[in-house]
């Protein structure tokens, strides 16, 4: 069975302060059968301004789908969570909060703000780039994401 190639480029947006991480996302994306557009931001605010398509993001796409760090500086990822699911333009924007976090207190704190999936970051080098692969295959090619 043949995976489905997008025509146009899947919009991502990524919420990470580790530039390894983003780093390691953006690798695990580019040997993708599906064409993907990753857009970085560093911390909650960028990440708002971004979305809201604000100052220097006037021009940014709409994302097909939002890759959250709880963890940020400026604004965290749960308020930059609880935001989008406030925001009518924006609540329909599948978020998974990809974190180092562990905590039951964040995870049920994430689901209660509506994220659509909580993922703890692998460690190990290899067990990352499977991860955002298994995101990537999930929400790329199996689930139909709502139109902008």
């Amino acid at each position: 069975m043949n995976t489905p190639i997008a025509i146009m480029p899947i919009e991502v947006l990524l919420v990470e302060d580790n530039p390894g991480d983003a780093q390691l996302t953006r690798i695990a994306l580019e040997d993708s059968k599906i064409s993907v557009n990753l857009n970085v931001v560093e911390d909650g605010v960028e990440a708002m301004a971004f979305l809201r398509k604000q100052e220097k993001y006037a021009n940014a796409p709409h994302p097909d789908i939002v890759l959250l760090d709880l963890n940020l500086p400026r604004k965290d990822g749960r308020e930059v969570l609880a935001e989008i699911k406030a925001d009518q333009h924006l609540r329909r924007i599948p978020v998974v909060v990809l974190t180092t976090s562990q905590s039951e207190e964040d995870i049920l704190k994430a689901y209660n703000l509506s994220a659509n999936c909580f993922i703890t970051k692998p460690v190990d080098f290899d067990q990352f780039v499977k991860i955002v692969q298994s995101i990537e295959n999930f929400w790329f090619a199996i689930v139909k994401l709502p139109p902008e």
